[in-house]
């Protein structure tokens, strides 16, 4: 009978403290307050409009440029901003224009220029870049080369002049 009795205490005490943590939960997640949603600010500052950008010496590598918007109730309207251009890109094209080209074509003997063919590939900070373009570069000096044979012949005439000193 004892034993029975201690059982009940037990259980009793087992769902005391159950009920006492489902009181417990159930009062934080009540003291949360939701959170009001979020009202969209109605802005009347445009998009930024972004400059080139401008390298701090030569004509690659680290710079800055600067961007504006307008709307009057727009806190900030002009800012600068780091940029980097590649050294390694044709910037008769635009600093910010990258473009992938074909192989040089075929010399123009008219106009002693051979040509080739760019498409763009990436343009940095949303610039205003042509979707292709062309360069032209001198073909250089037309020659025929010299045969092997004349270059042994001169070796071995040197080495009959070393001989006769």
């Amino acid at each position: 009978m004892q034993q029975q009795q201690q059982q009940r205490r037990m259980l009793t005490a087992a769902l005391l403290a159950f009920i006492f943590l489902l009181a417990a939960v159930s009062t934080t997640e009540a003291g949360k307050k939701e959170k009001p949603e979020k009202k969209a600010k109605k802005s009347d500052c445009g998009e930024w409009q972004w400059s080139v950008c401008v390298p701090t010496s030569g004509d690659c590598g680290l710079g800055t440029r600067e961007g504006t918007r307008t709307g009057a109730e727009c806190k900030q309207t002009t800012k600068t901003q780091k940029c980097k251009i590649p050294c390694n890109w044709k910037k008769q094209f635009g600093a910010e224009c990258k473009y992938q080209f074909q192989a040089w074509g075929e010399c123009d003997l008219n106009t002693a220029l051979k040509t080739r063919t760019g498409n763009l590939k990436r343009a940095l900070h949303n610039a205003d870049c042509q979707k292709t373009v062309t360069i032209s570069k001198p073909c250089g000096k037309l020659t025929k080369p010299k045969p092997q044979e004349s270059k042994k012949k001169k070796k071995e005439g040197k080495k009959q002049e070393k001989m006769l000193d």
